[in-house]
């Protein structure tokens, strides 16, 4: 006897996901340079989702880490109260310059935006503990462990940390990938799902987005 239940067609559901929400000119032009300086941004849905947290924290001071060409920046900026400040921290000053340009094109005020070229590793223990609303982190993934730690430490209560990518294309799921990002991304969602100061919650946007909100 045949099912009634429906097959799921687990790609054309992704798509209709990220999907949801159209990105306007000014996005896809900073995506496709991204895409050319091999610095894939945060999928449309993850920027989605970091918009949405970034308005319901009403977001005043948010730290970036991983500034690619602005993607995530844009949506985060566009959540933010008018007055907020982003913190981006990068590397390479060709995805700076390039997130520049996307922030200018978006309109954004340069006092919006607090650009700071260096290892977040170096930059994050200089930040103002319990100053922040929100903090993502889009980076190096074996460090990512490591800005769990700094992550708390800068959030003010209720404040949020988003990690992405932790899906890592499926690779977190099998065991025998022992490479160091995997192994990275798999310690990282064992830390915030046993750390007591958060309340996590693991969503299947784009590569996977860890959230977690600061217990007040």
């Amino acid at each position: 006897m045949a099912s009634d239940t429906p097959t799921i067609d687990s790609d054309a559901l992704n798509a209709y996901v990220e999907g949801y929400l159209t990105e306007d000119d000014t996005l896809a032009s900073a995506r496709a340079r991204g895409v050319e300086l091999g610095c894939p941004p945060i999928s449309a849905g993850g920027g989605a989702a970091l918009r949405f947290l970034a308005t319901a924290l009403q977001a005043k001071a948010v730290v970036e880490i991983g500034t690619g060409a602005g993607v995530s920046g844009l949506y985060l900026l566009r959540g933010m109260a008018s007055e907020g400040v982003l913190t981006s921290i990068d590397v390479e000053p060709e995805h700076q310059n390039a997130a520049k340009r996307a922030f200018t094109d978006a309109g954004m005020g340069p006092g919006r935006t607090r650009l700071i070229m260096g290892r977040a590793l170096d930059v994050l223990p200089r930040l103002t503990e319990e100053a922040y609303d929100l903090l993502f982190v889009d980076a190096a993934k074996p460090e990512y462990p490591t800005y769990h730690e700094q992550g708390v430490r800068l959030l003010r209560p209720g404040g949020v940390i988003a990690f992405d990518s932790v899906l890592w294309s499926g690779r977190v799921a099998n065991p025998a990938r022992r490479d160091a990002e995997t192994v990275a991304l798999r310690e990282v969602a064992r830390a915030v799902r046993e750390d007591d100061r958060l309340v996590p919650v693991l969503l299947p946007l784009g590569d996977g987005l860890l959230v977690a909100a600061k217990a007040h």
